[in-house]
């Protein structure tokens, strides 16, 4: 079958290892299906994949891909949940200490074909595209988390969002402004602040700026160079929920005596669970938002995709269709 793959990993040039080609179709043991993709986004995690992050030799060649939409064995249109949890495990997926995410160790999405345990498959939301649907799984699901799950925040608060563009960033400003929160965003560039008040942020900023008042909470994907200004940007007692490090996971000021003086809580979160991604598809359906794609682009010109991800330039999500 069609697949996109990585035959090897590289540090210093991780597209060198990406393949577009052919690999073997996957069989679907016991408990598992097979879902026809027919779209499938791209995040981060390709491109760390790459470059070995997760990523061992002895599992090459892997298929890349943890987010797909598409249809299953018995016809039905679905979405897949790319979180693979432990079979014995019981309540959230993402605190298996054995989960694993599609394309780390079971083969990904991007190919005409994926198997995936079958409670991991779900509806496809009525109202959404397939290359809408494919970018819920990882991004989407993650602010959704972010935001509902870990910030405890509520309709008429306030939330800023670091790094508007990416895939989280820009989704948790969709998300947050159709439920009622105050919305700040930042970014070092003019044209991706001038895009996230378009699609809802009620003020945008540039990185590192004073903002009108502190918030109740800030989405953090950046890390390391925003991580001062997320924690400064914060109410006593405010969260600062992080789920991502693309500029590096060291911040030259840890800024620790503000998060005890002030009483900060700092949450970690990771992707999001299976009855998270439900809540998720039922709200956009209510609330009529649908993601938001920068591009769609046939999946033999994935590695295009992965070096825009790379490069930093992409708004929302970078979508691939099978042929």
């Amino acid at each position: 079958m069609f697949a996109v793959y990585a035959d090897r990993t590289s540090t210093d040039e991780p597209l060198a290892g990406l393949v577009v080609g052919e690999r073997p179709e996957p069989e679907a043991p016991a408990g598992w299906t097979t879902v026809q993709v027919r779209a499938a986004s791209i995040n981060h995690h390709d491109y760390w994949s790459l470059q070995g992050v997760g990523l061992p030799d002895e599992r090459l060649p892997m298929i890349l891909g943890c987010d797909a939409a598409g249809v299953a064995d018995d016809g039905s249109e679905v979405v897949v949940h790319s979180v693979i949890s432990d079979p014995s495990w019981t309540g959230d997926e993402t605190l298996d200490p054995k989960r694993s995410l599609l394309s780390e160790r079971h083969q990904g999405t991007f190919a005409e074909l994926v198997r995936v345990p079958s409670r991991n498959v779900l509806a496809k939301p009525d109202g959404l595209s397939f290359e809408e649907a494919a970018c819920l799984p990882t991004a989407w699901l993650t602010a959704y988390r972010m935001l509902f799950t870990q910030s405890r925040l509520r309709p008429g608060d306030s939330v800023l969002v670091q790094g508007a563009g990416g895939g989280v960033a820009t989704a948790a400003i969709v998300l947050a402004r159709a439920a009622g929160l105050r919305v700040f965003a930042t970014s070092r560039d003019d044209g991706k602040r001038a895009r996230a008040e378009q699609i809802g942020a009620h003020e945008v900023f540039e990185t590192g700026s004073r903002l009108p008042h502190r918030v109740d909470a800030v989405i953090e994907t950046v890390g390391a160079a925003t991580w001062s200004h997320s924690i400064k940007s914060l109410r006593p007692g405010g969260t600062l929920v992080i789920a991502g490090a693309t500029s590096g996971v060291t911040p030259e000021v840890g800024e620790l005596n503000r998060v005890f003086f002030l009483q900060l809580r700092i949450q970690g979160s990771t992707m999001g669970t299976r009855e998270e991604l439900r809540g998720l598809a039922a709200f956009l359906v209510l609330s009529g938002v649908a993601p938001l794609i920068d591009r769609t682009l046939p999946m033999e010109r994935a590695p295009e995709g992965l070096a825009a991800i790379a490069a930093g330039d992409v708004f929302g999500k970078i979508v691939l269709t099978t042929p």
